[in-house]
């Protein structure tokens, strides 16, 4: 039976004057990808679709490399709506990051509602699982949309506390059911951080 990977892009670059959906991978988020696509995990995926912002697009680039795999792209796979905003400092970004998934049915700041990303993302897993044919299938996404999409399929109402931790992690589901087999798992390890961190520190939630 086939597996469906949902990816979530590791570390990125953080640039402030940039547009968030521009930012790209960091060193640290290039050599975890490439560890992942290196491990027996995705051995078996035969087709990779990919949200279309730059960070996603290049983790599943790595991926693609790694298995001899082009990648297809939809922008309905793409990060919960937080154009309203921009950029938040991390603090900030992690309060209304709180707040969106505390209230789905809200839009937090003018964010993208939880509940119509969740429909959104939710739509388009659905669509590219019924046309994929052979294989495992991974989708290189985000963060947010990907907890959005582990809570419809597990059957758990939206919170963040099936959030991931950090950047760079994965959920698997059976083609059979699509039930999440386990909750986030780290792509690879990372690097232990020179200082104490917070959960998500800078650019962790983007």
């Amino acid at each position: 039976m086939s597996t469906l990977l949902f990816v979530s892009h590791p570390e990125v670059t953080v640039d402030s004057n940039m547009p968030v959906e521009q930012w790209q991978l960091s060193a640290v988020g290039v050599e975890r990808m490439r560890a992942f696509s290196r491990s027996s995990i995705p051995s078996k995926v035969r087709a990779i679709w990919s949200s279309t912002e730059t960070k996603a697009i290049e983790a599943a680039g790595i991926l693609g490399g790694a298995l001899g795999l082009g990648i297809r792209v939809s922008k309905d796979l793409g990060e919960n709506d937080r154009s309203a905003t921009g950029f938040l400092p991390p603090a900030e970004f992690e309060a209304v990051a709180d707040a969106f998934f505390a209230s789905p049915a809200t839009s937090v700041r003018g964010w993208e509602r939880a509940i119509d990303a969740q429909t959104r993302v939710r739509e388009a897993v659905t669509r590219i699982v019924s046309e994929h044919t052979d294989g495992d299938l991974a989708i290189v996404a985000h963060g947010a949309v990907g907890t959005l999409m582990y809570c419809a399929l597990s059957g758990n109402a939206i919170a963040r506390s099936f959030d991931q931790p950090f950047q760079g992690h994965y959920w698997a589901a059976s083609f059979s059911d699509l039930v999440p087999r386990h909750g986030w798992i780290p792509i690879a390890p990372r690097p232990r951080p020179s200082r104490p961190a917070s959960r998500a520190p800078q650019g962790e939630g983007y």
